[in-house]
């Protein structure tokens, strides 16, 4: 008596006429000037924002002060990015979660806003 076991695990289908790529750019910030101000001047509001807005739990990037690549910013990312079947990879991700933290939340949310 052999059981199968299965090895992969299904992928996600996601039906969309929207591209997948993001709809803008990790330095796209004059296309919502009023939204980067924020994150610039006060990111911690703004991650936590955002991170609602993601559906996820407010008070998750707070998290972030622990360890040198920030968790939660490349989770949150890495959510966005398969919930809308964008392309990428981690890596790039945790690049752009460790480099250009108040861009990647703007990229974030932007995309957040733009696909509704």
């Amino acid at each position: 008596m052999s059981a199968k076991m299965a090895d992969t695990q299904p992928k996600p289908f996601i039906n969309t006429t929207l591209p997948n790529q993001w709809s803008s750019g990790i330095c796209d910030c004059f296309q919502d000037l009023p939204l980067c101000c924020f994150a610039f001047w006060c990111i911690p509001c703004f991650a936590c924002k955002t991170s609602s807005d993601a559906g996820e739990c407010l008070c998750l990037p707070l998290l972030d002060c622990f360890g040198c690549i920030p968790p939660m910013t490349t989770a949150i990312r890495v959510s966005v990015r398969r919930r809308y079947g964008i392309e990428g990879t981690i890596c790039k991700d945790c690049v752009y979660s460790c480099c250009c933290c108040a861009c990647n939340w703007c990229q974030v949310a932007r995309e957040l806003k733009a696909r509704g």
